[in-house]
């Protein structure tokens, strides 16, 4: 959108769920028309929450949810939902916040917010505008760092419980001292047992990884946008006082 905007750190775009949720078109537009809107960015996030929402009372409706708990002892697949949970809600939480920042920009004469705060500092003759920039990307990027880590930590634990499936099935291999067709049931069980705990928890948390990394991918795009324009007002103020100085 405009040359000025901040590279972040973007290290989280490494891990799974950012790839494939920046392949997605319109994902990396900094802003979208609905967007554009009062609290278009968290109106936005309501909807998918709302289709997340419909979909897991389906999955409740057809028992999924408990088939799920009951097949993984462990555990970890209602940490990873929980996790999950957590950090959409959050997700909700960054959307607001940085909607007001975008209202109060968009303002004739904003007086509140980042940009009131960037454009203050930047008519000072002394101020670092290296320092200013910092600033300003750090806020608009720094809260969602915590954010990407805690979604690759639902990767992470995916590949816990595969661990852990994968090490009762080998156990239980391990037991065997002979085929028993008298015990095949049991024995079926148990090897059964331990690829479920692997499976299903590496579905829970690529499934996890990819629906949280869409938000936060948005959230992301929105901030971007949001730093780009108020780079370019600031760079507007200067040309125009620049231009007032020279008329003097």
């Amino acid at each position: 959108m405009n040359s000025l905007t901040p590279v972040p750190s973007r290290w989280h775009q490494r891990m799974w769920g950012a790839l494939v949720v920046r392949r997605l078109p319109v994902v990396g537009r900094p802003t979208m028309t609905l967007e554009q809107m009062p609290q278009g960015l968290f109106l936005l996030w309501l909807a998918f929450m709302g289709l997340l929402t419909f979909g897991a009372a389906v999955m409740w409706q057809h028992g999924l949810w408990y088939r799920l708990v009951q097949a993984d002892p462990t555990g970890l697949t209602i940490v990873i939902v929980l996790l999950f949970i957590g950090c959409s809600l959050w997700a909700g939480a960054r959307s607001w916040a940085l909607g007001l920042q975008w209202q109060a920009l968009q303002a004739m004469n904003p007086h509140s917010g980042w940009a009131h705060d960037y454009l203050s500092a930047r008519a000072h003759p002394h101020t670092d505008k290296g320092v200013l920039l910092q600033v300003l990307s750090d806020r608009a990027h720094g809260p969602q760092e915590m954010a990407w880590w805690l979604n690759g930590i639902q990767l992470k634990l995916g590949l816990l419980g595969k661990v852990i499936g994968f090490s009762v099935l080998a156990l239980e291999l391990g037991r065997m001292d002979g085929f028993d067709p008298q015990q095949s049931a049991q024995m079926l069980k148990s090897l059964t047992g331990g690829l479920g705990i692997a499976l299903l928890t590496t579905i829970t948390g690529l499934s996890g990884n990819i629906l949280l990394g869409l938000q936060l991918m948005r959230i992301d795009r929105f901030a971007d946008g949001l730093v780009a324009e108020i780079l370019s007002l600031g760079e507007a103020q200067a040309m125009q006082q620049a231009d007032t100085e020279a008329a003097e």
